[in-house]
């Protein structure tokens, strides 16, 4: 009898058992479901620099890509509109970095550099929650909290940008979150607060580039993986 309860509790344990994916593939389940894998682990296939140049593989580092010393990000060759993006990051010491997403067109403006045709998730090295904090919409919508790990460990981070929508997820925890349809005016938060950036969000391109950006400092992203949505 015990025997044969300690068998049906092993086999429940294993059926909850979750098969995750090798570093840079996708598990089955993510197959299924239709996830795109961003990052081959060893080539920068699929990326190049907002100019459109191609990009040497020197910034596919050990199953990881390193934007750092490229012109300015790293950025997909791809647009995409509505989308769930998944990946791990990792910073060095006092790293200044970032995800850029709805980056359209990657043509910049006379006297801006390409960051002000995207929006941009901070990525720094830091433990507050400022408007420029890793999880902040940069310069836009503080997080909640810095849910980051120390210097060194891997985080994972979900952004999902759907239509209206901008949420970030690090580690878990939901930390910020923008609705285009309330920014209205250039240089404006919806509570009347300014900001740096001359555009009004509600009539900002929702397809765009993703983006790695490179600011001065070392950061690795791995298993970059999205998912359309509907």
């Amino acid at each position: 009898m015990k025997r044969s309860i300690l068998l049906a509790v092993v086999t429940l344990m294993l059926a909850k058992v979750t098969v995750l994916a090798a570093d840079n593939s996708l598990s089955d389940q993510e197959k299924k479901e239709g996830w795109v894998l961003l990052f081959d682990g060893k080539t920068t296939d699929g990326w190049m620099t907002p100019k459109g140049k191609t990009l040497a593989n020197k910034h596919a580092q050990e199953g990881s890509l390193n934007p750092h010393t490229c012109d300015y990000m790293l950025t997909s060759e791809r647009a995409w509109e509505n989308y769930k993006l998944s990946l791990d990051f990792k910073i060095s010491r006092k790293c200044n970095s970032g995800i850029f997403v709805r980056t359209f067109p990657l043509m910049p403006r006379p006297g801006r550099d390409v960051g002000f045709n995207g929006i941009e998730i901070a990525i720094d090295d830091s433990q507050t929650a400022g408007f420029h904090d890793t999880g902040a919409i940069y310069d836009l919508v503080k997080p909640t909290k810095n849910a980051m790990k120390p210097v060194g460990e891997w985080n994972h981070i979900v952004v999902t940008s759907d239509r209206n929508l901008l949420v970030v997820e690090i580690n878990g925890d939901e930390v910020s979150r923008m609705n285009f349809d309330e920014w209205s005016e250039p240089n404006k938060r919806p509570d009347g607060s300014a900001h740096k950036f001359d555009v009004a969000y509600s009539t900002h391109p929702r397809k765009g580039h993703i983006g790695l950006q490179d600011h001065g400092s070392d950061c690795w992203f791995k298993n970059i993986k999205l998912l359309p949505l509907k």
